[in-house]
């Protein structure tokens, strides 16, 4: 399985988000009577209330923003990690944009995320269009054929055709025999430890093991031998 695909052309990634801001109440007049409306859709409870699950506003694009991108490469015998990660979302695009246009700008480059094609993919593309950089190739699907699209994902190629529901990098490691990325926290804690904690760098460890993670799933699929931790590399 992907054994044709040379893993040295593909860039794992993962993305952390959260919502704008860190309260309902600090929303802007016009975008809160938009989420309000939002909200009506998403409700599970009878209790619930577009403020008790402002929470979720982070997956949205248009109500959150990303605060951390990992990013994984195959280099010889390293698999290297470098992460943008900040307050100024503008930043931590650009200079993501800046590795994808100047080391994964050609038809031969690929993307890997798990849920990448529902999550990643488009909430970065979306993102990077508000704050008004340029898209790069990579991400730009405007005017491409299903099979001109250089996306991969884990979790769509664990379906083999079948249409279950969404299943879970964590249950995919276990399966497997891979340690899991969710040894100290797991998304749903990620609004919590960057607006009440704000620390990102434990942000950034815990979206560094998900690209981790991913690849040593995607070499499992490749059916190649697991990579060691001595293999890992994180670039400052």
């Amino acid at each position: 399985m992907l054994q044709h695909l040379p893993i040295e052309n593909i860039l794992f990634i993962d993305i952390e988000t959260v919502p704008a801001y860190a309260t309902y109440g600090e929303i802007p007049d016009n975008f809160r009577k938009l989420w309000d409306h939002k909200a009506e859709f998403l409700k599970k409870l009878p209790e619930d209330t577009p403020e008790s699950i402002y929470s979720r506003a982070g997956i949205y694009a248009e109500f959150g923003r990303i605060i951390c991108i990992s990013a994984g490469f195959f280099r010889k015998k390293e698999f290297r990690i470098k992460s943008f990660y900040g307050d100024d979302e503008f930043i931590v695009l650009k200079e993501f944009c800046q590795l994808l246009t100047s080391y994964f700008n050609s038809e031969d480059k690929l993307l890997c995320a798990h849920n990448g094609k529902e999550f990643d993919f488009p909430f970065l593309a979306r993102r990077i269009l508000i704050n008004e950089l340029p898209l790069p190739f990579v991400l730009d699907l405007a005017g491409k054929k299903p099979w001109e699209i250089r996306h991969l994902d884990t979790m769509e190629l664990w379906k083999f055709g079948d249409y279950k529901h969404y299943t879970s990098l964590e249950l995919l490691a276990a399966v497997f025999g891979i340690p899991t990325p969710k040894d100290d926290i797991k998304g749903a804690d990620i609004h919590r430890v960057y607006w009440q904690e704000h620390d990102l760098e434990r942000i950034r460890i815990y979206c560094q093991k998900d690209v981790l993670t991913i690849a040593r799933l995607f070499l499992k699929y490749q059916q190649q031998p697991t990579m060691g931790d001595e293999r890992v590399v994180i670039v400052e």
